[in-house]
């Protein structure tokens, strides 16, 4: 019984993400195991917003890490690059400066090697609650402006308490001019008081806070990552389009690989938004499997350094 009422919380919580009458819902398998259940009733009519930027040669980094170069794969019996027309297939090479690159997520490992690189990071990661806090208005005033608790608690008073193990992001807009390689070069952009990311971890226990910048704030000595990452908490960072999710309501997916010892990783964050919201796209509205076929094939770009249609 202490098994299942967990599972039937889980249930009813993601059922409310079905605004739509019942009788409009697609029945589940008669018997179906309730987790297929909650897919059936909630989660394959939701609507589904990428979070994520697209990693590419030119995006902003920090110039302390230099740039990433794309390639094509290079036999190497022969040193030429694998091709669709001799080979019947292509591959890429990846030359990456760093794992600190586009949109990302933070293991405490990054500062601190005591606590879990990325590889180590557990699997219940991987979807969470998603609280959107917008600071829009205040970054318009004032372009270096930092999360509050004042913030925090100003969305509670609008959406109630903010559930603990939450992922919470902060919404700036920063990440609209992405990718201007000048994004990387600003000393002045928005951040996280220090004090707000003690709040939302001691006092709301949340999982970890993410940012559309690539710093958590702006301060000397970067004091809000180091006392995230020296104490064993992650986040997340370059997170884009929080214009498109709601501000409470939606869950977010978590993924990113595994490298052994990673000390940092690109992530994709997928919101997933209640099935009358009006961004995203729903399961079954573009094909999937098997995927489209494009007007266009991929070529190699030797200008941009990466493959495009």
């Amino acid at each position: 019984m202490k098994r299942t009422i967990p599972l039937l919380l889980a249930v009813t919580a993601l059922g409310a993400l079905a605004a739509a009458p019942r009788a409009s819902r697609p029945a589940a398998p008669s018997g179906a195991p309730p987790l297929w259940q909650v897919y059936e009733q909630s989660l394959r009519r939701a609507k589904y917003v990428d979070l994520t930027h697209t990693i590419a040669p030119g995006i902003p980094v920090w110039a302390g890490f230099g740039p990433s170069t794309f390639g094509p794969s290079v036999n190497p019996k022969t040193g030429k690059p694998y091709t669709w027309k001799d080979d019947g297939f292509e591959a890429t090479r990846y030359q990456l400066s760093t794992d600190q690159l586009g949109t990302q997520l933070d293991p405490p490992a990054h500062w601190n090697p005591d606590f879990p690189s990325i590889d180590e990071l557990p699997p219940t990661f991987a979807v969470r609650p998603l609280v959107v806090i917008s600071i829009v208005d205040q970054v318009a005033r004032d372009p270096g402006y930092a999360l509050s608790i004042a913030d925090i608690l100003a969305w509670e008073k609008r959406h109630g308490r903010i559930p603990a193990g939450s992922v919470v992001f902060v919404r700036s807009d920063w990440s609209k001019e992405w990718p201007n390689p000048e994004l990387a070069t600003r000393t002045r952009f928005p951040g996280v008081q220090l004090a707000a990311l003690q709040f939302l971890h001691r006092e709301r226990h949340i999982l970890f806070h993410g940012h559309e910048p690539l710093d958590t704030d702006t301060t000397p000595t970067l004091e809000g990552e180091a006392w995230l990452l020296r104490n064993g908490y992650t986040q997340a960072e370059g997170v884009a389009h929080l214009d498109q999710v709601p501000e409470a309501g939606a869950l977010v997916a978590i993924g990113y690989p595994k490298f052994q010892g990673g000390t940092g990783g690109y992530a994709r964050f997928i919101a997933i938004c209640p099935p009358d919201w009006r961004y995203g796209v729903s399961v079954g509205e573009v094909p999937e499997s098997p995927l489209a076929k494009s007007a266009r094939p991929l070529h190699w770009d030797e200008k941009l350094g990466v493959r495009v249609r």
